[in-house]
């Protein structure tokens, strides 16, 4: 057991006892302190009564993109609260708040205020001007930091301290912690410190994107008889945030210093001769989207000479610690040319992302499991070549297709499939996509050994993946040393679905062999996101995946679809018919019926389709992660459609699209795995696969486990009203039911 909220007793196996009902007691309490930090919702009547008087689809129907993105930032944030969450992933859902508003501000707000420097004109399908959104956008986002700031002082680091784990303010060490420190400092610390003062021959430096920095006041002349009030002194970026002291001098116990108290208290070693009368760390975030031109001729070296531009974008945000005086801080607000709605003030450590660190504490995380392995592949050696008369990876695909459902099964399938194709002699070629990868990916050191081995390897690489750019350099020029053939897609669409095609020799006769996902071929993302891959031998899969792969790397027209839907060709007119089936039969008196589960959903033409398929009766779910632009439950508009979201363990990552098409008289139900969102830039502007499942088995399979069950969960979901308001689902004396975990015992047990 771990302790939670209020010191109440916190049971993992939740049944319908007393218990359960005090833990529903303290989690209403605690979202509801994260939830008070947005403003109020929309008025309902007043939408009503618009869409009565027009009939049409005015900007009041849509929900804000960038509002909604901070909606969902704030159901991450209430995950830090959430007494069901063990102490440590508390904490964890802390820091991915911050790396999620980090992003937040490096790309969204940073465009809101590019276009408001270009004249503030209304983008938006809600007609909101930037300057409107900043103001808002500023008004929530200084709310949740506080609330941030609070749960982690009030809430976590107090619980963690009676877990012996503590981060140890200068007061709080003792004499033989603080010679440790002093001595740790003069070893590791100052040899790489360079502070700059500020003076008429060292104008303010020009800051890293995100760095930690600290902002010195001073008294007094420097050894050149220069009156110098004032210096900054860069952290470098090798030096751990967190640097954790001694056995000897804590008993054993997971007692910590931040590097910013061990700099704040020598910083005086750095100004030898003058008198400190002030350090205060801070933050700048810049922007840090980029802008590639679509007529480049290099793709790589342009995006190269970009990434050292994204270090130093236009200036955003400024945290800095509430100690911090307010001549201080206006100093920093001038010097980079921001208002005071820019600045964030925080009661701790102005980056929490790099606070946590390691502990050997299983009771206070989730309960490990071991991914499993489909039962098809079960007895397959890894990587193994046998005669034809053995089990192969490649014999099992033959005879079925196969159905992963990460995390909860293993990654270890797609690379074995990779290695036994790299060492067969039979395999002639192997083609894939990549878009996150890493150069100490097995699936690329399996790409390379199958390219010095004599295979046709041919990779597409997307150089352009977020924040992934430098890493998939690296890889294309990887490869390329190995022999295969890179090629970066096609400028102007990225490459985001997630395909591997394996070409073989059987028996006189080319064989082909794919695998089509949802997510990326990262093994560290199949552990901590759901998605889908399916391992097929059918043959007009297999010839649509060759179609996608010939557009990538050469010329000339679409080439048709036999199964698959092909952004930016067939997938957007694709789902935008069986929309209209559906509309189809409910005028006809017919079931019509929607299940869709994505990221996100904005593309204004694939909601104005849902409202009309909601005003002629289809029946529509929605599981949506993260951003709705869509006003589900709206009289006359949505009120057919429901939207919820689910936020637990994992990362809801499946993309899945479920059509009845009037199954009750005959019809055949349709569904599609996809790498795709319901979003303008995955459906018109990327290059994107939806993926139909055809095997009756597997089919039912992601429909009751991937669907239904999502609809039923009571624990981790959240659904969405016509104000634009996110409610939790709670299951009031219901028996329980965490899609997340059911599927945990289901497939891993």
């Amino acid at each position: 057991m771990t302790q939670g909220t209020n010191g109440q007793n916190i049971i993992n196996t939740i049944n319908n006892t007393p218990s359960e009902q005090v833990i529903q007691s303290i989690e209403q309490q605690a979202m509801q302190s994260v939830l008070g930090t947005v403003p109020p919702p929309a008025d309902l009547h007043l939408i009503q009564k618009i869409i009565n008087q027009t009939g049409k689809f005015e900007p009041e129907c849509y929900i804000n993109r960038d509002l909604s993105t901070l909606r969902f930032q704030l159901r991450v944030l209430a995950q830090a609260v959430n007494p069901r969450h063990p102490l440590l992933e508390r904490m964890l859902f802390l820091t991915i708040f911050s790396s999620n508003m980090d992003e937040f501000f490096e790309i969204r707000v940073a465009g809101l205020l590019q276009k408001m420097k270009n004249g503030n004109k209304s983008s938006s399908l809600d007609g909101r001007k930037p300057s409107e959104l900043l103001a808002e956008i500023s008004q929530v986002a200084h709310r949740a930091v506080d609330e941030q700031y609070r749960i982690l002082n009030e809430e976590i680091l107090p619980e963690l301290a009676k877990s012996d784990i503590r981060y140890l303010k200068r007061h709080e060490l003792t004499d033989a912690q603080k010679a440790w420190m002093r001595e740790y400092f003069f070893l590791q610390v100052l040899p790489v410190l360079t502070p700059i003062s500020i003076d008429p021959a060292h104008p303010f430096p020009r800051l890293v994107n995100k760095s930690l920095n600290f902002i010195v006041s001073l008294e007094g002349k420097d050894a050149f008889g220069r009156d110098i009030n004032r210096a900054i002194v860069p952290a470098p970026r090798s030096l751990p945030r967190v640097i954790r002291l001694p056995d000897e001098l804590t008993d054993g116990k997971d007692h910590h210093v931040m590097l910013s108290a061990v700099i704040h208290e020598h910083v005086g070693e750095l100004f030898l001769g003058m008198k400190v009368i002030g350090c205060h760390q801070f933050r700048l975030t810049r922007n840090a989207d980029l802008a590639l031109a679509d007529d480049v001729e290099d793709l790589a070296k342009a995006l190269e000479g970009e990434l050292d531009n994204r270090r130093f974008g236009h200036k955003v945000r400024l945290e800095v610690t509430t100690n911090c005086p307010k001549e201080t801080y206006e100093f920093l607000l001038q010097e980079f040319e921001l208002n005071e709605s820019q600045l964030y003030r925080v009661n701790g450590p102005v980056n929490l992302t790099r606070m946590l660190t390691s502990f050997a504490k299983p009771e206070l995380k989730f309960m490990p499991f071991t991914h499993a392995i489909p039962r098809a592949f079960r007895g397959v050696e890894a990587g193994r070549i046998t005669k034809e008369s053995d089990a192969s990876m490649f014999h099992v695909i033959k005879k079925q297709d196969v159905l992963v459902h990460h995390p909860f099964h293993s990654f270890m399938p797609v690379v074995n499939l990779l290695w036994e194709a790299a060492n067969d002699p039979n395999v002639l070629a192997i083609k894939q996509t990549i878009y996150r990868s890493g150069t100490n990916s097995e699936i690329v050191q399996a790409l390379a050994a199958a390219a010095r081995n004599g295979k046709e390897v041919t990779a597409v690489i997307e150089l352009r993946a977020r924040f992934d750019e430098a890493s998939n350099i690296a890889v294309a020029n990887m490869l390329q040393e190995a022999g295969a053939v890179v090629v970066y897609g096609v400028v102007g669409y990225k490459t985001h679905g997630k395909l591997m095609l394996i070409v073989r020799r059987e028996e006189e006769r080319i064989c082909r062999y794919a695998h089509l996902g949802t997510g990326n071929y990262h093994a560290g993302n199949a552990k901590a996101y759901t998605d889908y891959g399916l391992f097929t031998a059918d043959q007009h899969i297999c010839e649509d995946v060759h179609g996608v792969f010939m557009q990538l790397t050469g010329m000339g027209r679409p080439m048709p679809s036999h199964q698959i839907l092909h952004a930016p060709f067939t997938l957007h007119d694709g789902l935008v018919q069986m929309i209209n089936d559906e509309i189809e039969h409910a005028k006809n008196g017919k079931k019509g019926r929607i299940i869709m589960k994505c990221n996100a959903i904005t593309e204004r033409q694939m909601i104005n389709k849902l409202y009309e398929a909601s005003r002629a009766g289809v029946q529509i779910d929605l599981i949506v992660r993260s951003i709705c632009c869509l006003r589900p439950q709206v009289k006359d508009l949505s009120e057919n459609i429901r939207v919820r979201s689910v936020v637990g363990r994992f990362l809801e990552h499946t993309r899945v699209y479920y059509f009845g098409n009037d199954k009750d008289n005959g019809g055949q139900e349709r569904l599609f795995c996809s790498s795709a969102d319901l979003m303008d830039r995955n459906l018109l502007h990327r290059v994107e696969v939806a993926f139909p499942i055809l095997d009756k088995k597997l089919f039912k399979q992601i429909y009751q486990d991937g669907l239904m069950n999502y609809l039923q969960d009571n624990v981790q979901a959240w659904e969405l009203d016509g104000r634009g308001e996110w409610n939790q689902v709670h299951h009031d004396g219901k028996k329980i039911h965490d899609a997340q975990q059911i599927l945990l015992e289901k497939i891993c047990s």
